[in-house]
């Protein structure tokens, strides 16, 4: 399977699962290629608004370029939605990363690695759920 299309099946994974979970979500179409930031996955429910920039590897580390991050970022304020990164490592669940609990490389651009993943992020129950009860006594 390429890269594509792995991304995109990811991509409606997790719209699946949101409405599964009683949230109503979208797979934006043309996302990464619009003349204008929008998110992959665009997701709601009467409390919140979430716009999730995916991200699909099969590595422990990807590498998110600045560009990624900005363009989510202008969406979501505009949009008034809280702005998330979705991280599918193969073979394990889904993580959700807030945008400042990215690690920044010395280049202006950012790095997702399994392990902060599993430190910073939150399952997807996590995510839909109570996601600001502290995690760990933290």
């Amino acid at each position: 399977m390429n890269r594509k299309a792995k991304g995109s099946n990811a991509e409606r994974e997790l719209v699946r699962m949101f409405w599964d979970a009683g949230w109503a979500a979208i797979r934006v179409a043309g996302s990464g290629s619009a003349k204008f930031p929008n998110p992959d996955v665009l997701a709601g429910n009467r409390k919140r608004r979430v716009a999730v920039e995916c991200k699909t590897i099969h590595d422990i580390k990807k590498y998110l370029s600045s560009s990624d991050i900005s363009q989510i970022r202008i969406f979501s304020e505009k949009f008034g939605a809280e702005p998330w990164i979705g991280m599918r490592f193969d073979s394990q669940q889904w993580f959700f990363i807030a945008l400042e609990d990215l690690a920044e490389t010395g280049e202006s651009n950012f790095v997702v690695s399994l392990e902060l993943a599993r430190r910073k992020g939150l399952t997807f129950s996590e995510f839909i759920g109570n996601f600001n009860q502290s995690r760990n006594g933290e």
